[in-house]
């Protein structure tokens, strides 16, 4: 088949993420994955939830959408006064990637929030917002350090995501708006640095899937994760 957007199989889609976009938060990137455009700002608090060990710190995450992300203007969570389940799925699956890659202890005692904002949505939001909130939580930690309140990096790794799946019985990295809402198995893939799983979650929508092609699929986010890597560690560098 032909992808929508001319791609291989196996390819992402222009992916560049701008780092330090907000004056304010003490980290911040803008992640153009495609036509999906998440803004990230990671804002340090010298306090923790009343669940964290004393002594430890703490990584979380909040996602939202705005309401002209999509093709139809959707409401914000505010109005409905209370966060959608789907905002609230992501924003967990994106704090725990992101604390895969912290030591808690090194932290100390205080909280990093990673605010994920969808500006455009185009699919693979979620996947967008854990590879462009690492990058915003690493420029967060490097101020800290800069600024004499940490002596050591509480970073012991790094994670990135990527989304594949089946589309016309054929294996798609990265899938755009049109070829998720299509796709008869739909995964999202996060991994670490060393190519570790931090977490994978697949679904049949269309048809069931084989132990085999879930196989698949998670090596074709690992291709595309380690060419994601690549790009947060040039980010991280400028």
């Amino acid at each position: 088949m032909s992808r929508i957007d001319g791609r291989k199989n196996d390819q992402l889609r222009p992916v560049e993420i701008v780092p330090g976009v907000n004056k304010f938060a003490e980290g911040s990137c803008l992640i153009r994955c495609g036509n999906t455009h998440v803004l990230c700002c990671a804002s340090v608090e010298d306090r923790t939830p009343p669940h964290v060990a004393e002594g430890t710190g703490w990584v979380t995450a909040e996602y939202s959408m705005l309401p002209r992300a999509n093709r139809e203007r959707s409401k914000r969570d505010i109005a409905k006064l209370k966060l959608s389940p789907r905002s609230a799925e992501i924003q967990r699956l994106v704090g725990r990637s992101l604390r895969s890659c912290v030591d808690m202890a090194k932290l100390g005692e205080r909280t990093i929030t990673v605010d994920c904002d969808v500006l455009q949505g185009d699919g693979g939001t979620r996947t967008a917002s854990v590879t462009g909130g690492y990058v915003a939580l690493c420029l967060a930690v490097k101020k800290l350090m800069a600024d004499g309140l940490l002596e050591e990096s509480p970073l012991i790794g790094s994670v990135a995501a990527v989304s594949a799946g089946i589309v016309n019985d054929e294996l798609l990295l990265d899938l755009c708006y049109e070829e998720d809402s299509s796709a008869q198995v739909d995964l999202n893939c996060v991994m670490t640095g060393k190519g570790e799983l931090v977490e994978v979650q697949g679904t049949g929508e269309g048809r069931s899937f084989t132990v085999a092609e879930q196989r698949s699929l998670v090596d074709l986010c690992a291709k595309g994760i380690a060419e994601l890597q690549e790009i947060q560690k040039k980010a991280l560098e400028d």
